[in-house]
């Protein structure tokens, strides 16, 4: 069969990726977009474009009857699901194929088969595979974890990207988590089904990719390493796994060729293992019956277009490859920078992105974004994804700390320094972790940017003359009579309020040459090379940085320092500041843009530090807001199913005695 054109049934990066392939196939492709993907990247890409809903997923990217119509109006002759979303939903595939369309994955029985992970881990015993030990939670949760023993896992048995997972290491805990749990699953997949399994400590995350066709063949692309986790999230993967014997990886290979085989797999999939690192055991985890996120490191080593190869296969054409012929090169690395503010717990980011550069040092840099583009709270926090390749798996960790020293993300908080944090410490350097590596390197990991040098760099741009298009207005007209002049009338010494997620902080520059803090100086000779480049010498180095602005924010990056700051007029200085702590006793106030999903108080109740008040949901995360001090619920300014914007209050506290 021929596919001539190819409707996406999905959005940012990934579909952006897809309309990249099938344009070098010469396949027409149709985007979908949402409410406020209007103006999205993919939608610009695409040769066609169709509305399909609201904002919220459930009425756009997950609504099926609005996917199917589209490909009807558009006379689209197939469909792909890229990840997320619908991309190992079976109702929907089978509904692609019923109306006549090319379902660009594996066949329903598959899906079927692996889109549980209760069935999947039934196939893999009945072939012989070792799977971790655990099962489906039924009535009897507190039986079955104490039979099992603590830590626990409890996991969603539909999706992925670590959504619907929470870690039990006490019976007290475990109907909470596993309510939470099932909420987020529900949300995130639309199946609250979860698994119970015993928690492997220290494991390293490693997969295996498959592809099939029609025809009975199958192949694997070798392995990949996903070991670099937080919350259950990939942040990092690289291929091919490193540290690793021949043995556990040929073991690895043939188990998942053996489970495709078992089904005729007919498509591209991802078998993932857990490898305890204290026995060198090996367990499956489930099989991802989709393109994963992670598929460009595959790409890089081994040269083959995986897309080009998923879409082949679902056209019936017999694969072009066998086994003998996949060889590999070299080593590829990927970060995946999301936004998400890392300094916050890594809490969703959502605004909009008022410069994007991507990398400049030949790094690949897969992206749904450009400058202007609108992050919202609805849907995954992923920005991008830099891919670097090299010779050697060091000299991918060298071009991939480049490329992120070289890239600009701007206007919304997100995690490239903590991301150049993770490729350049010695632990990873050397590939001595597991996926406790984040939890385990957190606090090193988040001191790595030059805060204070950003903040100066700021200040000092702030005021260099000839730069007042970095605020649309002349510097000096912004804060009142708050400078002094010299004898020539020319600014002597001018005060800049620089705020970040410390609080803010007053910076005095003099001569535009000497900045201080809170009494502590720093002499900083700088000048513009460029509109945007500003050259600075600390003492006898000199390093170039990239400064831009917009609104009344300002961002900084270059030479291991990258920050953001928001410029506060001195007017709104004392403001910003007082009753900050009682502020933060007496109310709880959205952290950032999101859904309330449940309120677990009631006004009159007693609090104590520490008890989860409230769970909001943004990024198809689930958040508890707890209380930071003892006290009684005033007020509730909230509801179950309610929106909220970042910074509004939610709920108020009085004293127990008042």
């Amino acid at each position: 069969m021929t596919i001539s054109k190819l409707l996406i049934a999905n959005r940012g990066e990934i579909a952006v990726r897809i309309i990249r392939t099938c344009r070098e196939r010469g396949i027409r492709t149709v985007a979908v977009f949402s409410e406020v993907d209007r103006e999205a990247l993919h939608v610009h890409e695409a040769d066609e474009a169709l509305f399909i809903g609201l904002s919220e997923a459930s009425s756009s990217y997950l609504n099926i009857p609005n996917l199917l119509v589209a490909a009807d109006e558009s006379n689209s002759d197939s469909i792909h699901p890229g990840y997320g979303f619908l991309s190992e939903n079976a109702e929907f595939a089978g509904r692609v194929e019923e109306a006549g369309l090319v379902w660009v994955g594996p066949h329903v029985s598959a899906m079927k088969k692996m889109s549980s992970k209760i069935e999947a881990r039934k196939l893999a015993t009945s072939l012989g595979i070792p799977v971790v030990p655990g099962g489906e939670i039924d009535s009897d949760l507190v039986n079955a974890g104490s039979a099992l023993g603590f830590p626990l896992m409890i996991k969603a048995s539909a999706g992925g990207g670590g959504r619907g997972i929470r870690i039990v290491r006490d019976i007290s805990e475990l109907e909470s988590a596993a309510s939470q749990a099932e909420a987020e699953a529900e949300a995130a997949f639309g199946d609250g089904k979860l698994i119970l399994e015993r928690y492997v400590e220290n494991p390293r995350h490693v997969e295996v990719q498959v592809l099939g066709d029609k025809h009975g063949n199958v192949v694997h692309l070798f392995d990949r390493d996903c070991s670099v986790q937080r919350r259950h999230q990939k942040v990092v993967e690289e291929a091919p796994a490193p540290n690793l014997s021949k043995k556990q990886k040929e073991e690895m290979y043939s188990y998942s060729l053996q489970l495709a085989q078992s089904m005729k797999y007919d498509s591209l999939g991802t078998v993932e293992f857990l490898v305890d690192v204290s026995t060198s055991e090996i367990f499956f985890l489930e099989m991802n019956t989709r393109l994963q996120v992670e598929h460009p490191v595959t790409e890089e080593i081994t040269g083959l277009d995986l897309v080009s190869l998923q879409i082949s296969s679902a056209a019936g054409d017999k694969l072009a490859i066998c086994q003998e012929d996949i060889k590999t090169k070299g080593s590829a690395i990927e970060v995946r920078v999301n936004a998400e503010d890392p300094r916050d717990e890594f809490s969703p980011q959502s605004g909009s992105v008022w410069e994007f550069v991507s990398p400049r040092n030949g790094a690949r840099c897969d992206t749904g974004i450009r400058s202007g583009s609108i992050v919202p709270r609805q849907y995954d926090s992923l920005l991008a994804k830099v891919i670097s390749l090299g010779d050697t798996r060091a000299h991918a960790c060298a071009k991939l700390t480049e490329a992120l020293s070289k890239m600009t993300v701007a206007g919304i908080s997100n995690n490239l320094s903590f991301l150049q944090a993770i490729i350049s410490s010695p632990q990873f350097q050397e590939a001595g972790f597991t996926t406790r590596f984040i939890e385990e390197q957190g606090s090193k990991l988040l001191g790595h940017s030059d805060q204070d040098l950003a903040r100066d760099i700021s200040a000092l741009a702030l005021s260099l003359p000839g730069k007042e298009m970095l605020l649309g207005q002349s510097p000096w007209k912004s804060l009142g009579n708050w400078r002094l002049l010299s004898s020539s009338g020319h600014p002597e010494r001018v005060q800049w309020y620089l705020e970040d997620y410390s609080g803010i902080q007053k910076v005095t520059v003099t001569d535009s040459s000497i900045v201080s803090v809170n009494g502590r100086e720093r002499r900083l000779e700088a000048y513009w090379v460029s509109d945007k480049v500003l050259s600075v010498q600390d003492g006898r180095v000199s390093h170039l940085y990239e400064v831009t602005r917009w609104k009344d924010r300002i961002h900084v990056v270059g030479s291991g320092c990258r920050a953001e700051f928001r410029v506060v007029f001195r007017e709104n200085v004392f403001t910003s500041n007082e009753g900050a702590s009682s502020d933060t006793a007496t109310q709880i106030i959205a952290p950032f843009p999101g859904l309330i999903s449940e309120v677990c108080v009631v006004p009159g109740q007693e609090v104590s530090a520490g008890n989860t008040v409230l769970v909001i949901e943004a990024m198809k995360m689930m958040h508890n807001l707890v209380a930071r001090g003892d006290g009684v619920v005033k007020e509730l300014f909230c509801e179950a199913g309610m929106p909220v914007e970042g910074g509004q209050v939610l709920v108020s506290f009085a004293d127990n005695d008042s």
